[in-house]
């Protein structure tokens, strides 16, 4: 089973560049809130508190509109920006990579901080909703990836254990609590960025769908425990 994470993962964020500049707010900001919202999202759930992607993202945004001294009205610049989500690209690599893994013989998952519904409307207009057995989001635990929590909703919506399953994602600190939830894990590295030294490392690394696809066909034991019991793959 592949878990797959969506916001950078599968979905290209940079459109909603162009929504922050029509918005009243200053374009160049967009990873910087974006970082923010997972920062706020995550400081949450540590404290032991709950609220849906879309309450963070509308604070930062709201943050951002008072901040940038535009002008910008902050509730409208705000449904602006958010109305952009359900309308983002999928990286060029996706779609075949998806029909390839799942081809393959993969059973895959989406798990989002995001909302499932936004996921299914991205994967609807791009025919792929039925390459996945669920699209699912964390608002059921109230707990957001990277929390144990999340992690163990998603297989126990779908049935598997966490031995029989793999996260990827784009995002080193998601790699890092799916390890320690007792998942393998995939690094997809669409940047230069490097990974850092200081997480738990992916058992296996690839620059798209596309390129996982042939490497899982060559790294069978990344879900294929050997008769010792041990995952040679697993970080």
């Amino acid at each position: 089973m592949l878990v797959l994470d969506v916001n950078e993962t599968l979905t290209d964020l940079s459109p909603l560049a162009a929504r922050l500049a029509e918005a009243g707010l200053p374009d160049h900001l967009l990873p910087a809130w974006f970082a923010g919202v997972l920062r706020d999202g995550v400081a949450l759930t540590l404290a032991g508190g709950e609220a849906t992607f879309a309450a963070v993202a509308r604070d930062g945004l709201r943050t951002l509109a008072v901040c940038s001294g535009t002008g910008a009205d902050p509730e409208e610049a705000a449904d602006h920006v958010l109305a952009g989500l359900p309308l983002l690209p999928l990286h060029p690599d996706v779609p075949d990579g998806v029909r390839a893994l799942r081809t393959a013989g993969h059973r895959l998952v989406t798990l989002t901080n995001g909302s499932a519904g936004t996921t299914r409307a991205v994967l609807d207009r791009a025919g792929l909703t039925d390459c996945f057995e669920a699209h699912l989001d964390v608002e059921a635990v109230g707990r957001w990836k990277p929390a144990r929590e999340a992690y163990a909703h998603a297989l126990d919506t779908v049935g598997v254990p966490p031995d029989e399953a793999a996260l990827v994602s784009v995002h080193p600190w998601d790699i890092d609590g799916a390890a320690r939830a007792g998942l393998a894990t995939v690094w997809l590295r669409r940047t230069r960025r490097p990974y850092p030294a200081s997480q738990l490392p992916a058992a296996l690394e690839a620059t798209g769908l596309t390129d996982l696809a042939h490497r899982l066909d060559a790294e069978r034991r990344l879900l294929d425990p050997g008769e010792d019991g041990e995952d040679a793959a697993r970080p």
